[in-house]
C-alpha cells in the first residue's frame, strides 16, 4: 500500500505541466534518434548528458527515461522499414518485420510493436513499482563486503557477457577500470595515472567517456560503414484500418505477454540484457507456432515481431531494478543515467528510496506517462519517422560530432575536455572496428572507484584480512550467482550463434546493415 500512495504522488509530480513536456520532449528525442541506422538510447542520452544540467534531477532523469524508452522503440522502425536495427536489440525485429514490411504488411508490423512495447512496457513498469521498494529495504542491510561481492558480480557478468568474445569484453572492462582510476587518491591524496597534467588532477568525467565512445566513436565507425545514396526505405500504407486485423491481434496478444514474462526478468540481471531477452522470445514463438503460422516463420511471422519487441522494452524496465535499488547498471544505457545521478550529487542505490524518495516515484510515474506518449507518437506519425530516415548523412553525422564537442566543453568550460574526448573517441573506433565492446568500458569507468571505495573499506574492518570479503552468507550467495550467471549467459550465446548458424538464410540475412554496407 505504501508503494501505491507513493506512486500517487509521484504522479502528482510527474502530471506537472513541465514535467510532461520534459517527458513528451523525452519520448519523441529518443524515438527519433532510435529510428536513425546505428544509433541507439545510449548514444543518445550520452550527447544530451551535458546540456541537462541547467534542469533539476527530476527534470533530467524524466527527459533521460523517456529518451531510454523511445530508443528502444525507434530501432523498431528501423529494423521493420530498412533492414537496418539502430541496436542490437533490434536485429531479431528485423528478421520477421522486414519480410513483412516487403509483403506490404509493414503497417502491421509497426503497429504490433508499438502496441507490444506499451503493453510491455506498462506491465514491466508496474512489477518495478512493487519490486524495486522491497529490494532496496533489503539491500540497506548489505554490508562494504556484500557490494563489493555485488560490484565485482556486475564486472564479470558484463565484461563476459557483452560483445562476442569474453577476453575481449574483459579487455575493455580493464581499460574503463584504469580510466576511472586516473585521478587522485581520496585516503593518501596522492595523484595517480596524471602524467603530471594538472587538468588529470580530478579525473576523467564519466561523462566524457560516455559521450567520446557512443556519440563520437560510435558514429565515427557507423558513418565510415554506411554507403552513399539515398535510403531505399520501404513504403508504409496509410489509413488506420491497414494497422492490424483482428486475426492479427489474436495471434500477437499471447507473444506480447511471454514476451514480458522473458524480458522483465532477464533484465533486471546482468545476462545479456534485451539481446539475450529479445532472442528467447523469437525463440519461444518460433517453438510454439503452429500449422500456418510455423511456415511463415522466416517469411513474414508477425509473432516474429511481437514478442521480441516486447521481451525489448521489458527488459528496458528490468534494467531500472538493479540500477535504482543496487545503483548497479547492467547495460550501457543504465551506465550513462548513473552518471547523470552522480552529477547531481545523488547516488543511486538502498537509500536512494529514503533520501530521493519524490524523485525517485515522479521518475517511476513518469514511465507510465511515457509509455502512453510513446503509443500515442508512433501509430499515427509512422510516416515523419520514415522522413527522418531520408535525413542526408554527412549532416547527420557532422552534427553529432560537433554536438558532441560542444557538450565535453560546456562541462567544465575546459579546451583539456575537447581533446580527451576526441582521444576516448578514437579509441572507441577503434575498439569497434575490431570487435572489442564499449560498454564494459563505460561499466568499468563508473563502478571502478565505487569498487574501490567498498573494497577499501572492508580491508579497514577487518584489518587487511581478505577472507572478510566472503564470510557473509549474501556474498557466497553473490559468487555463486556469478558463477551460474556466466555459465547461463555463455550457454545462451552459443545457443544462439547455433540457432544462427541452422535457422538458415532468415537469420544471417537481417544482421546489421550497417556491418555489410561498405562506403
Amino acid at each position: 500500500m505504501d508503494s501505491l500512495t507513493a506512486l500517487l504522488e509521484g504522479f502528482a509530480t510527474a502530471l506537472q505541466p513541465q514535467y510532461l513536456l520534459y517527458a513528451l520532449f523525452g519520448v519523441f528525442i529518443g524515438t527519433a534518434v532510435g529510428v536513425l541506422p546505428g544509433i541507439g538510447p545510449a548514444m543518445t542520452v550520452a550527447l544530451l548528458l551535458p546540456l541537462t544540467y541547467s534542469l533539476d534531477p527530476t527534470g533530467a532523469l524524466i527527459v533521460f527515461a523517456g529518451i531510454y524508452y523511445g530508443g528502444m522503440y525507434g530501432g523498431s522502425t528501423t529494423s521493420i522499414l530498412l533492414n537496418t536495427p539502430g541496436e542490437s536489440s533490434s536485429i531479431v525485429t528485423a528478421l520477421e518485420g522486414n519480410r513483412m514490411a516487403k509483403a506490404g504488411r509493414g503497417a502491421a508490423a509497426l503497429a504490433t510493436a508499438a502496441l507490444g512495447s506499451f503493453v510491455a512496457g506498462t506491465a514491466a513498469t508496474l512489477a518495478l513499482t512493487f519490486l524495486a521498494p522491497g529490494i532496496s529495504k533489503l539491500a540497506v542491510q548489505l554490508g562494504p563486503a556484500d557490494y563489493f561481492a555485488l560490484i565485482v558480480v556486475a564486472f564479470l557478468t558484463v565484461g563476459a557477457l557483452l560483445g562476442q568474445s569474453v577476453p575481449r569484453g574483459l579487455v575493455s572492462l580493464g581499460l574503463g577500470l584504469f580510466l576511472g582510476l586516473i585521478g587522485t587518491e581520496v585516503l593518501s591524496g596522492q595523484q595517480r595515472y596524471t602524467l603530471g597534467v594538472p587538468s588529470l588532477a580530478d579525473g576523467i568525467d564519466v561523462v566524457i567517456i560516455a559521450v567520446g565512445l557512443f556519440a563520437l566513436g560510435e558514429t565515427l565507425y557507423v558513418a565510415s560503414r554506411l554507403r552513399h545514396g539515398p535510403v531505399r526505405v520501404i513504403p508504409v500504407t496509410k489509413g488506420w484500418r491497414s494497422w492490424m486485423s483482428r486475426r492479427d491481434l489474436a495471434r500477437s496478444w499471447r507473444p506480447w505477454l511471454r514476451g514480458t514474462a522473458i524480458g522483465f526478468p532477464i533484465g533486471t540481471i546482468p545476462a545479456g540484457g534485451a539481446d539475450v531477452a529479445t532472442f528467447l522470445s523469437y525463440a519461444t514463438e518460433r517453438k510454439l507456432a503452429k500449422g500456418n503460422a510455423r511456415a511463415e516463420f522466416g517469411r513474414g511471422a508477425i509473432e516474429g515481431v511481437a514478442g521480441p519487441e516486447a521481451a525489448n522494452n521489458a527488459a528496458a524496465a528490468g534494467v531500472l531494478v538493479p540500477l535504482l535499488t543496487l545503483g548497479l547498471p547492467t547495460t550501457a544505457t543504465a551506465a550513462i543515467i548513473i552518471s547523470a545521478f552522480q552529477s547531481y550529487g545523488i547516488r543511486p542505490g538502498p537509500m536512494l528510496f529514503e533520501n530521493q524518495s519524490g524523485l525517485v516515484w515522479a521518475l517511476i510515474a513518469s514511465l507510465y506517462i511515457g509509455n502512453v506518449m510513446l503509443l500515442v507518437l508512433n501509430l499515427p506519425l509512422v510516416g515523419m519517422w520514415v522522413k527522418v530516415l531520408r535525413i542526408p548523412r554527412p549532416y547527420l553525422y557532422a552534427g553529432i560530432l560537433a554536438f558532441a564537442g560542444l557538450g565535453a566543453y560546456a562541462l567544465h568550460f575546459n579546451v583539456f575536455d575537447t581533446f580527451v574526448l576526441l582521444l576516448v573517441g578514437l579509441i572507441g573506433f577503434l575498439m569497434r572496428r575490431y570487435g572489442y565492446p564499449v560498454a564494459p568500458m563505460v561499466v568499468g569507468g563508473i563502478l571502478g572507484p565505487m569498487a574501490e571505495e567498498q573494497l577499501r573499506k572492508s580491508m579497514a574492518i577487518s584489518q587487511g584480512d581478505l577472507a572478510y570479503l566472503v564470510h557473509s552468507p549474501f556474498a557466497i550467495v553473490a559468487y555463486s550467482a556469478l558463477a551460474i550467471i556466466i555459465v547461463l549467459g555463455v550457454w545462451l550465446k552459443r545457443r544462439k550463434a547455433r540457432f544462427e548458424a541452422s535457422g538458415a538464410e532468415p537469420i544471417t540475412a537481417s544482421l546489421p546493415a550497417w556491418e555489410e554496407e561498405r562506403g
